[in-house]
């Protein structure tokens, strides 16, 4: 069998196996093993036309790469992404009223849909929201009347004669400055943030509410969730991850810890603490466990780029949504069903709640999530199939295929598997980004950032 799919339309089927032909183009950040803190990085974003790639980190910096094609006439070239502009975008801080250090690690990066030549994108720490303008000055004025060109003033007793100031080229310069700051709403910590399809408002969520505000007014926002009980002690569940439909501006979803999601339209009242569906699984009674509370707790969750559907994460699990039918997901991918039989020792080492986030490519055809050992998963929804792939080093050869690989769960092991027993668990892919247009992706590692594309024949 020989299925070749055009980038942008789905993925590369190749081979009797129907394995995905994707290629090693590009690794970011230090080879070091002995990794700084700030450097882990914490969110990976496309833009809207995938020409830009923003990555956040435990730092506060936001870095953000440019696609650049060298040669138009040689399609594997299509995804070189270089450093366009970095900057701090979050401080450390301290709330003195409850002694408590603000960390500066950015929790989420969105990009807001480009409307003149510069760029806008919201990032976010556990409390605070910024809009920041990221532009290009490539002029620079020369010949102003009352000041030198070292921004020393002239006497004006000495001008004699009016100029007319000019605008000379100069070296490309790319400047990132905040707009706005949207502060104070969210006693607890931020986990989500997403812009409506009116590009006029957007949401942000913490694990007990759900604030909706202007981007052009920061010292308000309308609080539409709140789960707080009047009595903490009676909390049961909290907010996990909210998003906007791509096209209903009356529409947004929030998940949460018990593995429901409640979908709620704004014009049916101010506050939505009332939602208008409720979208949740029954349990097997027979997966019934210790653990299966927190092993339910959703991570992440995603519309499809048409509306129609819903992508969530739990820890062993990617699940899809119809927004028609609430009672079940249509499909269910099982990412590590192997650790199933792990998880007192994940529960020990606290890798249980680890947040795994996941995403759609262009068409919606196909999901990819991460795992451990650096591995991540791809789903194809129409040709029903999967890939395990790695990210790592040693696969970092320049159009170098990725090859498949598949985890043994005992008896006897064959030459190309890897035992579960010997995963690495340090070893996490959390973030990952699909080009909205290209078959191009973005996985992040602790401390890298990798990009493969598919196989151009």
């Amino acid at each position: 069998m020989q299925c070749g799919i055009s980038a942008g339309k789905g993925i590369q089927l190749e081979g009797p196996g129907g394995d995905m032909q994707w290629c090693f183009s590009q690794v970011k950040g230090a080879i070091d093993d002995d990794v700084a803190e700030a450097d882990i990085i914490s969110t990976v974003e496309f833009n809207h036309t995938g020409e830009l790639l923003a990555t956040g980190d435990k730092g506060g910096r936001v870095v953000i790469f440019q696609q650049e094609v060298e040669n138009k006439n040689l399609p594997q070239f299509r995804s070189e992404y270089n450093v366009y502009s970095t900057f701090q975008s979050h401080e450390p801080e301290f709330d003195y009223l409850k002694s408590l250090e603000i960390e500066e690690k950015i929790n989420k990066i969105r990009w807001l849909p480009q409307k003149n030549a510069a760029q806008f994108l919201l990032s976010t720490n556990d409390k605070t929201i910024k809009l920041w303008k990221i532009s290009e000055r490539d002029k620079r004025p020369e010949g102003y009347n009352l000041k030198e060109e070292d921004g020393r003033y002239r006497d004006r007793n000495t001008i004699t004669a009016l100029r007319v100031p000019v605008l000379i080229p100069m070296d490309l310069m790319v400047e990132a400055s905040p707009r706005r700051v949207f502060a104070n709403a969210h006693t607890y910590h931020i986990n989500s943030v997403s812009v409506n399809s009116d590009n006029e408002t957007y949401l942000s969520a913490d694990d007990l509410r759900v604030n909706l505000w202007n981007l052009e007014i920061t010292d308000r926002s309308f609080n539409i969730v709140d789960i707080k009980p009047a009595n903490m002690e009676e909390l049961t569940e909290v907010i996990t991850a909210a998003e906007f439909h791509p096209h209903q501006c009356n529409t947004f979803v929030y998940s949460s810890s018990k593995g429901t999601i409640r979908l709620c339209d704004m014009r049916v009242s101010a506050l939505c603490d009332k939602h208008s569906k409720l979208f949740e699984e029954p349990e097997n009674p027979s997966n019934r466990s210790f653990f299966s509370e927190i092993i339910s707790s959703i991570s992440d969750v995603k519309f499809s780029h048409n509306g129609r559907y819903m992508m969530t994460r739990d820890y062993l699990s990617v699940k899809i949504w119809d927004l028609n039918m609430e009672n079940r997901p249509v499909e269910t991918y099982q990412v590590h069903e192997y650790l199933r039989s792990k998880l007192c020792s994940l529960y020990e080492n606290d890798c249980i709640f680890d947040k795994f986030e996941c995403c759609w490519n262009g068409n919606d055809s196909v999901v990819m999530t991460g795992s451990y050992n650096n591995f991540f998963r791809m789903f194809d929804r129409g040709q029903r199939r999967d890939a395990t792939l790695e990210a790592s080093r040693e696969n970092s050869k320049p159009l170098q295929v990725l090859k498949p690989r598949k985890v043994c769960t005992g008896g006897k092991r064959k030459k190309d598997e890897i035992s579960v027993d010997s995963l690495d668990f340090n070893k996490k892919i959390l973030h990952t980004a699909w080009h909205p247009q290209d078959n191009i992706i973005a996985v992040a590692t602790i401390n890298n950032l990798y990009i493969f594309q598919d196989k151009v024949n």
